[in-house]
């Protein structure tokens, strides 16, 4: 089999710190080019993932871009689509496209026909309502979890395969310095995470909180104080950067609660494994949950607010502690010895490794492909 896994132009594969689609897209390759499966990846020209072939528009990623107006920005995804599909209309050895670019991917590889298509929904389905409502025939779709394709609309939910969890790169190994005292909450800061409430919480309890993660695509307090000190900024009205101002910046001490920007890598994994807890007291219902599949791997008990997916990733009692209010997640945060580490590593081994997502992958695509080469759609291309 040989797929086009396109990851979009925002950021390369793997990306150097934060970035959610692309960690995914570079968890998934390697297990599926072990079975096999040849891959054309297209992303940014500095992406260093080993691939069959890389192709792309833009040299580098164009993340940066997405905080300005929509009118300056709205051709980035489009002049990536259009180089993808342009290689599509040179070849025909392309058995399926596995496609990962928000709304722009599904919409213009529905024109444009060609071999099967794939589109994985990794976020908020309420976002484009209006165009999942009427979601172009012949395109297969499927979920990061159950809960999130439960909301989705009946014109999308026609076009579903089913979910498939995300998996964690991560070995699974413990700390060697053992586990400490800090509670971490990783993620991008911003009030669908609940960071704010991660800090009242741990500051009632008198617990060191780590907040990892960036603040509109800024990984350091430097940046974001020069963002904050100069009102021209266009961040400077951002959503997120007002919620960090508002809401999360009163509970930062330096010392009880502190942010340390964004993390990625070898500091990422010493940063969860010798935590005492992960907490994810999510104000939405979180559609993926790598996170907390990263935590389970390097054997940190989740707890979290029992919303989205969460529940279909931890196991009440046995992997983790789910709440249903504020109270009740201070009360187990403080139970989290009860979560035998091995037990949460084991979990995350048989459900969330990489090999099980390349093999749940596998089959389907096998459906997809199925499905695909029985659509008008091909005809009309």
């Amino acid at each position: 089999m040989k797929i086009l896994m396109n990851a979009g132009p925002w950021l390369p594969v793997p990306p150097d710190g934060y970035g959610g689609i692309e960690n995914v897209v570079a968890t998934l390759i390697p297990p599926l080019r072990a079975r096999g499966v040849k891959v054309v990846l297209a992303s940014v020209g500095s992406s260093s993932i080993e691939v069959d072939e890389l192709i792309t528009a833009f040299p580098d990623g164009q993340f940066g871009h997405l905080q300005k107006p929509y009118n300056q920005v709205m051709g980035l995804a489009h002049a990536h689509q259009a180089r993808v599909i342009e290689e599509l209309r040179s070849r025909d050895d392309i058995d399926l496209v596995h496609d990962h670019l928000e709304v722009v991917g599904p919409a213009m590889l529905s024109a444009f026909g060609g071999p099967p298509v794939l589109h994985t929904l990794h976020w908020d389905l309420r976002k484009h309502a209006s165009f999942y409502g009427s979601f172009p025939p012949g395109i297969s779709v499927n979920g990061v979890s159950a809960s999130q394709l439960a909301r989705a609309p009946s014109a999308l939910q026609a076009a579903s395969l089913g979910p498939v969890h995300l998996a964690t790169p991560l070995a699974g190994q413990p700390s060697e310095g053992g586990r400490g005292e800090h509670v971490i909450v990783m993620g991008r800061i911003c009030g669908l995470k609940g960071q704010h409430l991660a800090a009242r919480v741990c500051q009632k309890l008198g617990l060191p909180l780590v907040l990892a993660g960036p603040v509109s695509g800024m990984d350091t307090p430097a940046e974001l104080e020069a963002v904050l000190q100069d009102p021209e900024h266009p961040l400077h009205g951002h959503p997120d950067v007002r919620y960090f101002h508002d809401q999360l910046a009163p509970y930062l001490d330096g010392d009880l609660v502190r942010w340390i920007g964004g993390v990625g890598g070898p500091s990422r994994d010493a940063l969860y494994a010798s935590a005492r807890a992960a907490l994810f007291p999510i104000q939405w219902d979180e559609p993926g949950g790598t996170a907390v599949v990263e935590a389970m791997a390097l054997g940190v008990p989740p707890v979290g607010l029992r919303r989205g997916c969460l529940p279909e990733l931890i196991d009440h009692g046995r992997t983790g502690w789910l709440a249903d209010t504020e109270e009740q997640l201070a009360e187990l945060l403080l139970r989290v010895e009860e979560i035998d580490p091995e037990e949460c590593r084991r979990e995350a081994e048989q459900r969330f490794s990489p090999s099980v997502m390349a093999d749940r992958y596998l089959e389907v695509y096998g459906r997809a492909i199925t499905r695909g080469l029985r659509s008008p759609r091909r005809g009309a291309a």
